[in-house]
């Protein structure tokens, strides 16, 4: 009886210090959409970005904004495929759902761009979607690197 005692305890104790080793969770993650986007839209040359209202991000992405608790959104004047998206979800079950959105915008960004602007594509073919807790970033830039070092600061 004492050795299945201590077999279990020793158990149950491995498996707690392996979840520690985990270090920080995605739901820990907290960030300041607003510096990482100014952060974001520093890494695009290619002309300035504006920011948009939450109606124009929700018909632009089709994004459930009743599900949104926190958004930013920066899109170029149509010359350009840069843009920068962040969205904080109210709960994790949206976070897939955005990420599934941002993914049908770059296709379809790429598919209008090849018809125009054949240059732009190879920045979309580079688009960062990126989620970590409830967050959920789109970015579609001229250096995906600065951008990639950004977003893992933010943690990422």
């Amino acid at each position: 009886m004492k050795k299945k005692f201590l077999l279990f305890f020793s158990a149950g104790a491995l498996a707690l210090s392996l979840t520690a080793c985990g270090g920080k969770s995605d739901k820990d993650v907290t960030v300041d959409i607003a510096k990482l986007s100014s952060d974001l839209q520093s890494t695009i040359t290619s002309g300035g970005l504006g920011e948009v209202s939450s109606d124009i991000l929700a018909s632009t992405y089709f994004l459930d904004m009743d599900q949104i608790e926190e958004s930013t959104a920066a899109l170029n004047s149509g010359a350009s495929a840069c843009e920068v998206v962040i969205v904080k979800c109210k709960d994790d079950s949206y976070v897939s759902e955005a990420e599934d959105l941002f993914e049908t915008r770059v296709k379809n960004q790429s598919d209008l761009f090849a018809d125009y602007n054949a240059d732009e594509v190879s920045k979309l073919d580079e688009a960062l979607i990126e989620s970590a807790g409830n967050y959920v970033v789109l970015c579609v830039t001229d250096d995906t690197k600065a951008a990639e070092s950004i977003l893992k600061e933010a943690g990422f």
